[in-house]
């Protein structure tokens, strides 16, 4: 009933209109400018809801439980997913594929938190903390992987007498990591929350919570037409990665679940750890992949998180994760 009731719900439904417009080849489109306002706006969304949230709770046990929890996950999950991944891709591409699955969709953190509204499950502001926190580690240890790549290529090279690239600075790419506009305005944001409390929750009201449905509903029509563009990308993907696409959300999400169980979190701070750790980034580790590791290729890291995963997530997994949850919760 979950599933259903999360499928017939608007946002998702003007989702499954943009994949099906973009599938027909229709020239409707969201203007690019359009597209980028909306992401601000729901980024700066949910960090006041975050901030205003926290104010009224506080800093307690289940914050750094959580917190500490999503940190772990952000590591743990890019590392098991290269490990898998290395039998199946080259190093480059196996380092970009985990990072982008050991990191975060902001999207598909938001839809979930709607879906939990919705249902009447309460969870922490801090998660938006968390979404941040997921956001940045996985690249750096891809980063990493990528360096040990070039490495031993320089030293096959060097045997045969050829040259190698060095690739970008480490400290160009961690720069740009970390100093990403969505990282720093959700960060803003939840700041700003936090400091205004309740009297800034009153003061943002219409702006924060009356439009944001319809923002959302804009966005995820934008993005259906977006996953529709990518589609024909993993026309030549091996069967055994779009399987990944679906079965290591589901995996990430298990061990996630495991460790809420574990630290005893509240059922909806459960949930949406489930789903962080079951997304994976198609917006900010993209565009830092592209620098960081260019032997990669962008449309089978792209292809797999927005036209796979999102996909999953957003029709069948964020109701499955807290459909679980709540069971095993009781």
């Amino acid at each position: 009933m979950n599933a259903l009731n999360n499928l017939l719900d608007p946002a998702v439904l003007f989702f499954v209109f943009g994949v099906t417009a973009g599938l027909l080849r229709s020239n409707l489109e969201v203007p690019p400018q359009i597209a980028r306002f909306l992401s601000l706006y729901l980024l700066m969304s949910v960090g006041l809801k975050g901030g205003f949230s926290l104010a009224h709770a506080g800093f307690g046990p289940q914050v750094v439980a959580s917190l500490g929890a999503a940190m772990a996950l952000s590591l743990l999950v890019p590392a098991l997913g290269y490990l898998l991944l290395r039998r199946l891709l080259s190093r480059f591409d196996a380092a970009a594929v985990a990072a982008t699955y050991g990191s975060v969709s902001a999207t598909t953190f938001i839809t979930a938190t709607q879906y939990l509204q919705t249902q009447g499950i309460d969870f922490g502001g801090h998660m938006a903390v968390a979404l941040v926190l997921m956001e940045s580690p996985a690249i750096l240890m891809a980063m990493a992987l990528a360096s040990w790549a070039r490495r031993q290529e320089a030293l096959g090279a060097a045997a045969h007498g050829q040259a190698t690239s060095a690739g970008p600075s480490v400290g160009h790419v961690v720069r740009e990591a970390f100093t990403d506009g969505a990282n720093l305005l959700l960060l803003g944001s939840l700041a700003i929350g936090f400091v205004t409390g309740d009297q800034g929750k009153a003061m943002m009201e219409p702006f924060s919570g009356a439009l944001f449905k319809g923002m959302l509903a804009l966005f995820l029509l934008d993005l259906g037409l977006l996953v529709a563009r990518q589609l024909p990308a993993l026309r030549t993907v091996h069967p055994a990665l779009l399987l990944y696409g679906v079965c290591g959300p589901l995996v990430h999400g298990l061990i996630a679940m495991g460790l809420a169980a574990v630290l005893h979190l509240g059922a909806g701070d459960a949930i949406l750890l489930v789903v962080l750790a079951a997304s994976a980034s198609y917006i900010v580790v993209p565009a830092v992949l592209r620098h960081a590791i260019p032997e990669a290729k962008p449309g089978l890291y792209l292809g797999l998180s927005l036209a796979v995963t999102f996909v999953f997530n957003i029709l069948i997994g964020i109701p499955l994760y807290a459909g679980v949850v709540q069971r095993v919760w009781g």
